[in-house]
């Protein structure tokens, strides 16, 4: 059964950072690219951050400059690098495939930003 593992996750004052995980199983997600999902309360969800096989990386505009997003093959795994973060960034934060599909998404993991 394929599954997605967010971790890292957290409440941070602004302008401090935090490093998002995403485990996967199945090595078969190195091929694809891979892609970091958030939602904030009543809005929908959106993509921050995507990488591909090669590591190619883009970012959504709101993001730019301030998040970072990886990937370790070997390991199945992607990550988010995320610095200055800003109250607006306050969501759950989920890693998919790029474009997402709909089974593969899991729990995600929260990230509040708050004084």
């Amino acid at each position: 059964q394929v599954q997605f593992v967010e971790s890292g996750g957290g409440l941070v004052q602004p302008g401090g950072s935090l490093r998002l995980s995403c485990a996967a199983s199945g090595s078969i997600f190195n091929m694809y690219t891979r892609g970091w999902y958030r939602q904030a309360p009543g809005k929908q969800r959106e993509l921050v951050a995507a990488i591909t096989s090669g590591g190619i990386t883009n970012y959504a505009d709101s993001v730019k400059g301030r998040f970072t997003i990886s990937r370790d093959n070997a390991k199945n795994a992607v990550y988010l690098q995320m610095n200055s973060l800003k109250p607006e960034d306050t969501a759950v934060y989920y890693c998919n495939r790029n474009p997402p599909i709909a089974a593969y998404w899991g729990q995600g993991t929260q990230v509040t930003v708050s004084s």
